[in-house]
């Protein structure tokens, strides 16, 4: 062999090399990208971990507030955190809370649960897309939906609907829709390009980096509230709901109107002394370790409520000093009890059906969803259609005396 040949085989395996090296090193980078991915999909912020109790021989107390309030006859003593003025979460590192682990009552939950204690004490994480311009000016009404990646005809119905922007009656109305990550991690990437599409399309999606899940619910609630106290000072009024209802705003207006002496408004379809479900096939069941009380405090349904700007605010800093818990409506209803605020139940708000028997015709009534605030449950098709039906030159008796 001549010096020439060997010269090219000796090119020939250190290119090789080099090669073997280069996709090593990426396989390296790329298994360290998924790491990382997964941890985002569970819960995840750089947070002081609570330490829970540690006698095994006792039921933990999770309810509980961190501290727990004073009051007076003056009503709660609550300092509230300053809100910065921007969103000040960048990092996405979270460790998981081992230090619950070993103990007896935690390792007969079912694995769900474990995973939301194992992150529990992660609370704040960074956004993906905002527009902080939303609450610029004036705001009268801010029409807030939960929604996830998948649904874009639901929003894209309501955008059509009740959530258009617009100004009514000189009443200034602006609407935003609250997303996680896709829980579908072999399909985030394209999802989310979607999603950034539209949102380039119609500039009204909050995002954060956490995934959409059931439990991550409340996630959603504290992020939005955090999102509101640093953004929205003169926002009067919100509308919070899901992208499955039926609104009428102008019934909202009409309802404000009457209530613009109320004080700390919250209105809804409540429950008052409702019970933790303990049937484990139940999607809002609840173990014993998880919630020890007989009854939760009252609350309003998710589908759909109504509260005043100021005492969002308040609300931010109540639910900072709660643990999370992984009912989002129900962990809101403990928010309000420690501001010692009750929510007051409406009949207009249906966030649990217009009527008990599924099969009822009133259930697609246009002239009762006329005299209605918010009606929960309804898909694309039927929620486009009882719009049309109710927005036409529908002749029905008088309004009913829910409003």
């Amino acid at each position: 062999m001549t010096s020439r040949e060997r010269w090219r085989v000796y090119k020939r395996v250190s290119l090789m090399f080099l090669l073997a090296l280069l996709a090593l090193t990426v396989i390296h980078r790329g298994n360290i990208t998924s790491l990382q991915s997964l941890q985002r999909q569970t819960r995840m912020e750089v947070v002081q971990v609570t330490q829970l109790p540690k006698n095994t021989q006792e039921t933990p107390h999770f309810w509980k507030t961190i501290p727990r309030l004073e009051s007076t006859t003056d009503g709660p003593r609550i300092t509230l955190k300053t809100a910065p003025t921007t969103w000040d979460i960048i990092s996405t590192n979270c460790s998981v809370n081992l230090s619950i682990s070993s103990e007896e009552w935690f390792t007969g939950l079912e694995d769900h649960f474990k995973q939301f204690l194992l992150y529990r004490h992660c609370r704040f994480f960074p956004m993906l897309i905002n527009h902080p311009e939303k609450c610029t000016g004036d705001i009268d009404l801010l029409i807030v939906v939960k929604s996830v990646i998948t649904q874009h005809d639901r929003r894209e119905v309501i955008r059509k609907t009740w959530g258009k922007e617009q100004v009514m009656d000189g009443k200034r109305i602006k609407t935003l829709f609250l997303l996680g990550t896709s829980s579908h991690p072999e399909e985030q990437i394209n999802h989310q390009k979607l999603l950034e599409y539209e949102d380039h399309i119609y500039g009204d999606i909050l995002q954060w980096d956490f995934m959409d899940s059931f439990f991550n619910l409340t996630l959603k609630e504290i992020h939005f509230l955090k999102w509101f106290a640093t953004y929205c000072p003169t926002t009067r009024y919100i509308f919070k709901g899901d992208d499955d209802v039926f609104v009428s705003v102008p019934n909202i207006f009409e309802y404000l109107e009457e209530s613009r002496n109320l004080k700390d408004l919250f209105v809804g379809d409540v429950l008052f002394k409702a019970k933790p479900i303990r049937k484990k096939e139940n999607k809002y069941y609840i173990p014993q370790a998880l919630y020890n009380k007989t009854l939760y405090p009252p609350y309003a349904g998710g589908g759909g409520f109504l509260m005043d700007g100021p005492l969002a605010r308040k609300l931010y800093g109540a639910c900072e000093t709660m643990e999370l818990y992984p009912i989002d409506d129900v962990f809101l209803g403990m928010c309000l009890e420690v501001l010692q605020v009750t929510p007051i139940k409406h009949n207009a708000f249906k966030t649990f059906g217009l009527v008990k028997n599924k099969t009822s015709r009133l259930n697609r009534e246009p002239c009762f969803f006329k005299s209605m605030i918010v009606v929960h449950k309804l898909l694309p098709p039927d929620l486009i259609e009882m719009w049309r039906l109710v927005n036409s030159d529908l002749i029905c008796a008088q309004k009913s005396q829910y409003l």
